[in-house]
């Protein structure tokens, strides 16, 4: 069976340090004032003395329809045979109908460049056998990244073992994030110690 990458997001490891954001932003070299991914406060929830407060990192969803390839007037923006949703930056005409297809708000307009930029999964990352620099750098292990094909993967464990959700399902356009909101004692990944 083909690979398909995705994420699991265990929002109750998230404590809003923003490494991943930081981690994304140097390895990619985004420019300032623009993000490939982000952290979501859902706010102060609750009543007293029971208050609780969530964090939701993100980034592009690697939709499985993805609307922004559907879009792309030159076939700039593809679907890569492992999920991943991809920028061929040298077919890019920086129309921007990419950004205003995204439903998840995922894609900015480099200026430098005058094309569209996006989380890539750090593809040149996966090619090493390394993970994304977001996944690699949470400090509470919160992001986590694999193949949603592989049974035996750490997504497929989480997904099989806890109750998930996707943000926007309805619009079809297959999301590759899945969300546990519930609390996941520390998981073993290849960031920790056997």
């Amino acid at each position: 069976m083909a690979k398909r990458y995705g994420f699991v997001m265990l929002t109750s490891r998230c404590i809003d340090c923003k490494a991943c954001m930081v981690a994304c932003k140097a390895e990619n070299e985004v420019p300032l004032g623009q993000s490939r991914n982000w952290v979501k406060d859902s706010g102060i929830r609750g009543r007293f003395p029971e208050l609780h407060r969530t964090f939701s990192p993100g980034n592009c969803m690697h939709c499985s329809d993805a609307p922004c390839v559907r879009v792309c007037p030159t076939g700039a923006s593809y679907i890569r045979p492992d999920g991943i949703v991809s920028i061929k930056v040298g077919d890019c005409v920086g129309c921007q109908y990419c950004l205003q297809a995204c439903p998840y708000g995922a894609r900015f307009l480099h200026k430098a460049k005058g094309v569209a930029d996006k989380c890539s999964a750090c593809l040149h990352r996966l090619e090493k056998g390394l993970e994304p620099a977001c996944v690699q750098t949470c400090l509470g292990k919160a992001r986590v990244f694999g193949d949603l094909n592989d049974p035996k993967s750490e997504v497929s464990r989480l997904l099989a073992a806890y109750s998930s959700r996707q943000i926007a399902p309805e619009l079809g356009s297959g999301p590759a994030i899945y969300y546990i909101d519930a609390p996941v004692p520390e998981v073993k990944t290849s960031r920790t110690a056997s």
